[in-house]
């Protein structure tokens, strides 16, 4: 594939607009460290509260899965599982528009301009707003049971599920506004505050959930709607807050004052310009999943190879991608707000740091999987030798993928940050879904298809994925995209 046909982003460059001399809003304070000064220590800054926060609120999903497990049933586990990938593969659609926000907040708080930074984050609120109440709540609340037997979920799950997906669905508000918060204020260079608003929101509903599944006192026990009860209850109240600061004006970013309170086309078509190949993307890598569970159920020992699947990809992965993610969001910071400041080599460094930041974890903790995989199975049960066979042999792929995808993503979080989103969902494509299903369907067809060439293929997913992305970010042409919005008229 060559790149001047499937991986071109196309016409991004918009014509900017600039505003007159006499409207040029007051600079800010904005962290002067992420345009100015060591690389390194810009880029841990951003990177380690996002990693801190993934791995409490992964925590905090076991927790859960746990307590409904040991009180109500794995029916329950199923319910949550079956709600959340339900949920997820909505809110990564929905949710691309922030991507887009953090392309717009990080270009111009690079360029110290809190009006346009403000506006941006403004017209992200409303959106969200409007999405969550008038199109979520009621879409997703109706909708549930027939979403449920999409997805061939048993009676008894059902049962389970049905109540709390809508209670889901009806109060995503909340959440909403927290992805929104979050983004907007590591974009503009302070990624301890949503940090510290994941961590409440987590402890909060780690304690309401325990209250609200078993009950305690005069309160009874809800079981598996208790856990979405407590998500619900911690959510909205964080979202509430922010909602609060952002008003009052005490984050870095916040709500603009004097510009009216209406909705803004041109804004809101730049934040879905830019954030909706995001939202695309994230769901092609969603089907891609499915089909490659759809796979692994259809080899020998199939039970046995997705459950290894669930532990070893699912779960172990994570401590590669989490950090891998939290890297991905400082890169796509850094290269935004280097780019306004008008410092592309800067930008370029960066990232070229966030990847030797994310290859150095990826290889600490692939020796782990590749000398020790017997061991970490044990610790979630695996015992059976053909499960110990299939799983070994996943751990010692994924300690070789990891390294891989760790650079991609990085590279993914450059391009992006620089306003190329389109890139990075057309390597998706190629990379998660064409390579690995494609080889799996060969396989399957004309030979015998093992859990070891469903590994592979992984691999080999993992593996395009970052060489496309590299490539894509070394040509250099992020460095000519124009992000801006029109001048307000008053």
């Amino acid at each position: 594939m060559t790149e001047s046909t499937a991986l071109d982003p196309g016409e991004i460059v918009d014509d900017q607009i600039t505003e007159p001399e006499s409207q040029t809003p007051p600079k800010r304070k904005f962290d002067l460290s992420i345009t100015d000064g060591p690389l390194a220590k810009a880029v841990w800054k951003l990177a380690w509260p996002t990693v801190l926060t993934n791995l409490i609120a992964g925590m905090q999903g076991m927790v859960d899965q746990f307590m409904v497990g040991n009180l109500v049933g794995y029916q329950a586990n199923a319910a949550i599982g079956v709600s959340t990938q339900i949920f997820i593969l909505v809110i990564v659609f929905i949710s691309s528009l922030f991507m887009g926000m953090s392309v717009l907040v990080a270009r111009f708080a690079g360029a110290h301009d809190e009006q346009k930074v403000n506006r941006t984050v403004y017209q992200a609120f409303l959106t969200a707003v409007f999405i969550a109440v008038v199109i979520m709540a009621p879409v997703g609340y109706f909708s549930a049971p027939y979403l449920l037997n999409l997805v061939n979920a048993a009676p008894n799950v059902q049962t389970e599920a049905l109540p709390f997906l809508r209670v889901t669905f009806l109060f995503s508000v909340g959440l909403l506004i927290y992805f929104m918060t979050s983004g907007a204020l590591r974009s503009a260079g302070d990624a301890r505050t949503p940090m510290v608003l994941g961590l409440v929101m987590t402890v909060l509903n780690l304690l309401l959930n325990i209250v609200l599944i078993r009950g305690l006192g005069p309160i009874p026990a809800f079981g598996t709607l208790g856990s979405a009860i407590g998500t619900a209850i911690a959510t909205c109240s964080v979202g509430a807050y922010s909602i609060y600061k952002l008003w009052s004006g005490g984050w870095v970013v916040g709500f603009p004052r004097g510009q009216g309170w209406g909705p803004d086309w041109s804004v809101i078509r730049k934040l879905f310009k830019f954030g909706l190949p995001s939202g695309i993307q994230g769901i092609a890598m969603n089907i891609g999943g499915l089909f490659l569970v759809a796979f692994i159920g259809s080899v020998t020992h199939g039970d046995a190879a997705q459950a290894v699947y669930a532990i070893g990809y699912v779960q172990l992965f994570q401590l590669i991608t989490w950090s891998s993610n939290g890297l991905m969001g400082a890169a796509a910071a850094i290269a935004g707000q280097n780019l306004g400041a008008g410092h592309p080599d800067r930008a370029n460094s960066a990232v070229n740091t966030a990847a030797r930041f994310g290859l150095g974890w990826a290889a600490f903790v692939g020796i782990f999987f590749f000398f020790f995989p017997q061991q970490l199975l044990a610790i979630f049960g695996i015992s059976t030798p053909e499960a110990v066979m299939i799983g070994t042999q996943l751990l010692r792929v994924l300690s070789v993928s990891g390294l891989f995808i760790a650079v991609a993503l990085t590279y993914t979080g450059g391009l992006q940050g620089s306003g190329d989103t389109r890139s990075p969902l057309f390597i998706s494509i190629i990379s998660q879904v064409i390579i690995p299903i494609g080889i799996c369907s060969l396989v399957w067809k004309f030979g015998h298809l093992e859990a070891i060439h469903i590994w592979l293929a992984i691999l080999a997913g993992h593996m395009t994925r970052c060489t496309l992305s590299v490539v894509r970010f070394l040509q250099g042409k992020w460095r000519n995209i124009a992000v801006d919005i029109e001048a307000t008229a008053g």
